[in-house]
């Protein structure tokens, strides 16, 4: 028999107040995002402080929490948005984007480099390492929420959402968490404990978040009122992971020949 998927998405509830497990997660990936960034700040090749770090943090949370529910309502509901614009704020009803949170972290972390006279690539390059960490902690949430569950499946670990109907689904949110946040993240940090040229670091995790998820929506379920854009298989998500994976490639192009700029001088 699968396993069937019931965890109450309320943690706990403080007299009238409900605290979410997805809210929860959210604040995990803020405090493990501050505590490796403090730890990096140490490193010889980091040129960063402990202060700056929290700084970062904060400006990305915002950056995250304002574009990921803006995003999503732009990407994904827009009717919603249009017809019941007050809708935007109620994020405990779900609905967050992760590409409307990078297009608000992309903006808060240009506002921060203008801040600290840092440049954009070198603050996104450090975040960068930072950010799955969030990824990982996030789909968690989603796991726990019972959400973006995939299509059905015979495979031994398919999973029974109560959300989901009586057909056990790929835990499409776990692939998420494993590709999105672990291995995206040893990527990522393993190439950081080094100086690399501007940029690199940055279009590594564009071009593999991109790949990751493109792959990913072939098994998880596209948003209900969205379904399948064209082919009967394109997906919004794939739609918005593609320009992501062509910038991370040019980012890298450019890392490489700032790399051998610096090599004949």
């Amino acid at each position: 028999m699968p396993y069937t998927h019931d965890i109450d998405p309320v943690a706990v509830t403080i007299g009238p107040l409900p605290i979410y497990w997805y809210g929860i997660m959210y604040l995990l990936g803020f405090a493990g995002a501050w505590w490796l960034g403090v730890q990096r700040s140490k490193q010889a090749h980091v040129s960063w402080t402990a202060e700056q770090v929290g700084d970062v943090i904060f400006y990305g949370a915002v950056g995250v929490i304002v574009g990921g529910r803006l995003g999503y309502m732009l990407f994904y509901d827009t009717a919603t948005l249009f017809s019941n614009p007050l809708q935007i704020i109620f994020i405990n009803e779900g609905g967050m984007s992760f590409h409307g949170g990078l297009i608000g972290v992309i903006i808060a972390m240009w506002l921060f480099g203008r801040k600290t006279n840092k440049h954009f690539l070198q603050v996104t390059d450090f975040v960068a390492v930072l950010t799955p960490i969030g990824l990982f902690t996030g789909r968690i949430g989603n796991f726990i929420n019972g959400e973006l569950w995939g299509k059905p499946s015979d495979l031994p670990w398919a999973m029974v959402f109560r959300t989901g109907g009586e057909s056990a689904r790929h835990p499409s949110m776990l692939y998420e968490a494993l590709l999105e946040g672990l291995v995206l993240f040893v990527i990522l940090f393993l190439v950081s404990r080094r100086s690399r040229p501007i940029g690199l670091i940055s279009g590594l995790f564009l071009v593999f978040y991109g790949l990751f998820r493109f792959i990913i929506e072939f098994v998880r379920i596209p948003d209900e009122h969205l379904g399948y854009l064209a082919l009967d298989w394109l997906t919004m998500g794939q739609i918005l992971s593609t320009p992501m994976i062509l910038l991370g490639i040019t980012l890298i192009i450019y890392s490489q020949k700032q790399k051998t700029h610096s090599l004949t001088q």
